[in-house]
């Protein structure tokens, strides 16, 4: 795929919740806010509340589910809700939205391609299909899906968007056209009409992205959060077949032992105030030290830092969702002191001398493991010092270090391979082979498992 260059920029300060330097009022009251509401004695109050209610107007277990038509992952999703709504005992309400939009998404084109990639690499992994090297379907059989979709509703609905779908992402027209002559289309004002509603649906409860489930207060986006909505069904009892497997278990993060990729570079692209970085920093570390793969760390600045705005409805999934994601882990997560601003320009001014010292990665993991489990005020001397001494490095020779601005050429390098790559939200993971030509570009800490078995086959 070719991709154009990305520019060397100058961030600009966005203000509201993407500011990059609170006050220190603003930045404690937003981590006392983040690490209440959502700790897991919070999170399971808010699910007993949700399930009384329930109970109390007699209502079923309502699972609704937001479609995006041109979206990889919800093509992934359409492929699993007709089994999702036989084997629970839940009414499925499927809405058509249309894309994020506004601050919501960086580059809405660019998440549109990297659905398509990353879903052809992940579909085979639990027993569905996406087409290898798909482009964006085209402008005219998107209409011809959308307006056979739009023609149905309820459960007819449920059960034709797999096969609307696998038409479109086909590329077939002439499946699309049988559909709507054995189905029925709608027209364009309808459509308009199907998706505003089922938009604005997912703007009330509070969200912005396709490929998502909402039951019970709680968002679960697609094929990869399934297991957890899965499980909370299964303890409410609204599981029909308790002893058979998932629909979509969680994949482990798993290599054969003994295994060496010392011919392979892994490039690891996190941030210091990313919260899905601090969960899976040193878990790949450990990965990379224990197939010996040449590891290149390339921190970046956090996404409002250079010049990504957000959202409160986004950065509160975001918490929330890392908040599980670590829970599962294992990973010490929760108590939270947000580190944007001069904390992470202060630990990134220390990070070359740090990997002169070796250090560099014992740096970034401490620096971390203090703002988002430790609960420490990193824009402190004495929270900054804490960090320093817990990487194994000298509090007195860090202190000469805090004004160096070569680490500003350093991040803005990294950030522009990252973008170069497709890639532009933290973590992602490039992975190359013995020529330095890419095998795998991912973003997430949950693809680590796919980074593993990238590096199992291209050593098989």
């Amino acid at each position: 795929m070719v991709r154009e260059q990305p520019q060397r920029q100058t961030f600009e300060e966005q203000g509201g919740i993407a500011t990059m330097d609170p006050s220190a009022l603003r930045r404690w009251v937003l981590s006392k806010l983040i690490t209440y509401r959502f700790s897991e004695r919070q999170v399971e109050k808010r699910r007993i509340a949700a399930e009384r209610r329930r109970q109390r107007l007699s209502q079923r277990h309502v699972v609704e589910y937001f479609h995006q038509i041109d979206d990889g992952y919800s093509h992934l999703t359409a492929q699993i809700l007709t089994q999702l709504a036989a084997r629970y005992d839940i009414e499925l309400r499927c809405h058509l939205v249309d894309g994020p939009s506004g601050a919501n998404v960086a580059d809405a084109e660019l998440l549109l391609s990297l659905s398509r990639y990353d879903s052809s690499n992940i579909a085979s992994h639990y027993g569905l299909t996406f087409p290898v090297d798909s482009a964006s379907p085209s402008p005219e059989l998107k209409q011809l899906a959308l307006s056979i979709l739009a023609n149905l509703d309820g459960s007819e609905l449920t059960a034709q968007l797999a096969p609307v779908s696998d038409a479109l992402w086909s590329n077939d027209p002439d499946q699309l056209h049988a559909l709507r002559q054995s189905l029925g289309s709608a027209e364009n004002d309808i459509v308009q009409s199907r998706l505003h509603a089922g938009t604005q649906r997912r703007q009330a409860l509070k969200h912005y992205s396709g490929a998502m489930f909402h039951y019970g207060d709680e968002w679960y986006w697609g094929i990869d959060r399934l297991h957890y909505l899965e499980a909370r069904l299964a303890a409410l009892g609204a599981d029909r077949q308790l002893d058979g497997p998932l629909i979509a278990p969680c994949p482990a993060v798993t290599v054969p032992e003994n295994l060496s990729a010392s011919d392979l570079t892994l490039q690891f692209f996190p941030s210091l105030r990313s919260p899905y970085s601090a969960i899976v920093f040193d878990e790949t570390i450990a990965l990379a030290q224990k197939v010996d793969i040449n590891l290149e760390v390339r921190p970046v600045l956090p996404m409002v830092m250079r010049g990504v705005p957000a959202t409160r409805e986004k950065g509160f999934y975001i918490f929330f969702d890392t908040a599980r994601e670590a829970r599962r882990r294992g990973v010490a997560y929760g108590n939270w002191f947000d580190p944007i601003g001069d904390p992470v320009r202060r630990c990134y001014a220390m990070y070359p001398w740090a990997v002169a010292q070796g250090r560099g990665n014992a740096l970034l993991s401490s620096f971390m493991h203090h703002a988002f489990a430790m609960g420490v005020n990193t824009n402190t001397t004495a929270g900054l010092r804490q960090v320093v001494q817990a990487a194994g490095l000298d509090w007195q020779a860090a202190q000469s270090h805090m004004d160096d601005a070569t680490w500003e050429a350093l991040v803005e390098d990294n950030r522009l391979a990252m973008y170069a790559a497709g890639l532009w939200g933290v973590p992602s993971y490039r992975l190359l082979d013995v020529s330095n030509q890419p095998l795998l570009e991912v973003w997430g800490q949950d693809r680590l498992w796919l980074v593993a078995q990238a590096i199992t086959r291209a050593k098989s």
